[in-house]
Protein backbone atom coordinates (compact mmCIF):
# COMPACT_ATOMS: atom_id res chain seq x y z
CA UNK A 1 0.00 0.00 0.00
CA UNK A 2 1.21 3.86 -0.32
CA UNK A 3 -0.27 5.12 2.68
CA UNK A 4 -4.32 5.22 2.85
CA UNK A 5 -5.74 5.57 -0.80
CA UNK A 6 -9.16 5.03 -1.96
CA UNK A 7 -6.61 2.79 -4.67
CA UNK A 8 -5.01 0.52 -2.20
CA UNK A 9 -7.46 -0.36 -0.21
CA UNK A 10 -9.41 -1.08 -2.99
CA UNK A 11 -7.01 -3.72 -4.25
CA UNK A 12 -6.74 -5.52 -0.80
CA UNK A 13 -10.21 -5.71 -0.35
CA UNK A 14 -10.34 -7.52 -3.52
CA UNK A 15 -7.40 -9.80 -2.83
CA UNK A 16 -9.07 -10.73 0.46
CA UNK A 17 -12.11 -11.34 -1.26
CA UNK A 18 -10.41 -13.57 -3.95
CA UNK A 19 -8.78 -15.38 -1.03
CA UNK A 20 -11.59 -16.17 0.60
CA UNK A 21 -13.76 -16.89 -2.51
CA UNK A 22 -11.15 -18.90 -4.49
CA UNK A 23 -8.35 -20.25 -2.29
CA UNK A 24 -10.79 -20.88 1.20
CA UNK A 25 -8.13 -19.03 2.67
CA UNK A 26 -5.66 -21.28 1.99
CA UNK A 27 -3.04 -18.44 1.67
CA UNK A 28 -1.13 -15.85 3.37
CA UNK A 29 -1.24 -12.48 2.23
CA UNK A 30 0.81 -9.68 3.25
CA UNK A 31 0.52 -5.86 2.89
CA UNK A 32 3.41 -3.58 3.21
CA UNK A 33 2.47 0.03 3.55
CA UNK A 34 5.86 1.36 1.53
CA UNK A 35 6.12 4.43 3.72
CA UNK A 36 5.51 2.98 6.70
CA UNK A 37 7.93 -0.12 5.98
CA UNK A 38 10.45 1.14 2.85
CA UNK A 39 12.66 -1.62 3.83
CA UNK A 40 10.74 -4.42 2.82
CA UNK A 41 9.54 -2.09 0.16
CA UNK A 42 13.00 -2.37 -1.35
CA UNK A 43 13.69 -5.89 -0.47
CA UNK A 44 10.33 -6.93 -2.06
CA UNK A 45 11.62 -4.87 -5.08
CA UNK A 46 8.17 -3.07 -4.64
CA UNK A 47 8.63 0.00 -7.17
CA UNK A 48 4.78 0.68 -7.89
CA UNK A 49 1.62 0.44 -5.79
CA UNK A 50 -0.68 -1.21 -5.50
CA UNK A 51 1.54 -4.45 -6.56
CA UNK A 52 0.60 -7.74 -5.79
CA UNK A 53 3.24 -10.60 -5.84
CA UNK A 54 2.15 -14.20 -5.85
CA UNK A 55 5.27 -16.81 -4.85
CA UNK A 56 3.55 -19.85 -4.75
CA UNK A 57 3.23 -21.65 -6.95
CA UNK A 58 6.30 -20.57 -8.96
CA UNK A 59 7.20 -18.89 -11.10
CA UNK A 60 6.98 -15.64 -8.82
CA UNK A 61 4.30 -13.34 -10.87
CA UNK A 62 4.04 -9.77 -10.18
CA UNK A 63 0.48 -7.73 -10.28
CA UNK A 64 0.58 -4.25 -11.11
CA UNK A 65 -2.47 -1.59 -10.29
CA UNK A 66 -5.92 -1.76 -9.16
CA UNK A 67 -6.46 -5.94 -9.75
CA UNK A 68 -9.77 -5.51 -11.14
CA UNK A 69 -9.14 -8.46 -13.20
CA UNK A 70 -8.67 -11.20 -11.01
CA UNK A 71 -8.74 -14.41 -13.41
CA UNK A 72 -5.47 -13.25 -14.11
CA UNK A 73 -4.36 -13.87 -10.96
CA UNK A 74 -5.40 -17.71 -10.53
CA UNK A 75 -3.69 -18.62 -13.65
Amino acid sequence: MAGATARSHQAVLRVRQLCEAELKDNCTLEVIDIYQQPKLARANQIVATPTLIKEFPRPVRRFIGNLLNTASLLG
